[in-house]
């Protein structure tokens, strides 16, 4: 149940990260703003990176249990 939650959650940084990106390609911001972005922009990084790997493992440990151990690369072409 974990992951219904953890989905929104990474929905919700990536949007919030896009919106800190096109606020700070704009050049308005004063310096000190800027930063406070650009932390907020690591901070929000870092969750993003969080729930790709948590999600990584949860794929991993479902091939696993269905006895499929070799992982393949994803290919977006195979769709």
């Amino acid at each position: 149940m974990a992951a219904k939650t953890a989905s929104p959650d990474f929905e919700k940084s990536l949007a919030e990260l896009e919106t800190l990106v096109e606020r700070m390609e704009q050049g308005d911001q004063s310096l000190e703003q800027s930063l406070k972005d650009f932390e907020r922009g690591v901070a929000l990084t870092r969750q993003c990176q969080q729930a790709l790997k948590t999600a990584e493992q949860k794929v991993e440990q479902l091939l696993q249990q269905n006895g499929q151990e070799e992982l393949v690369p994803f290919d977006p072409d195979d769709q």
